[in-house]
């Protein structure tokens, strides 16, 4: 004999269904789409509003960090200015110095031969 653990689960379900109404499958389907569909448009509109001001501040965020870049580059021609500056003073000191040492070594020589 057949054992109860030899019959298939699904066995006898099909036949214990009701033949299936496909106009009130239709009308249920239209019922719930209509029910969903304008929340979910409107959630669709609110995302694509939301991506484009999305791209807009990424945007407006590239510009102000360009901005940034120039000023640090501006920053950095400034302070090579001063370094300039600063080495073209102590190159001014030590011409002052050559010469004031080329006075004196003259002096001296002249003084030298006077002797």
């Amino acid at each position: 004999g057949v054992g109860l653990s030899d019959a298939s689960p699904d066995e006898g379900v099909v036949e214990d269904l009701p033949l299936i109404d496909e106009k009130a499958v239709e009308q249920l389907t239209e019922g719930l789409i209509s029910h969903y569909l304008p929340d979910l448009q409107r959630s669709k509109s609110a995302l694509q509003e939301l991506t484009q001001n999305q791209v807009v501040l990424l945007e407006t965020l590239e510009q102000e960090i360009s901005k940034f870049k120039e000023c640090n580059s501006i920053l950095d021609i400034n302070a090579l200015f001063s370094e300039a500056k600063h080495y073209h003073n102590k190159l001014v000191n030590i011409r002052n110095e050559m010469m004031m040492l080329h006075e004196k070594t003259s002096k001296l020589k002249v003084s030298g031969k006077d002797i």
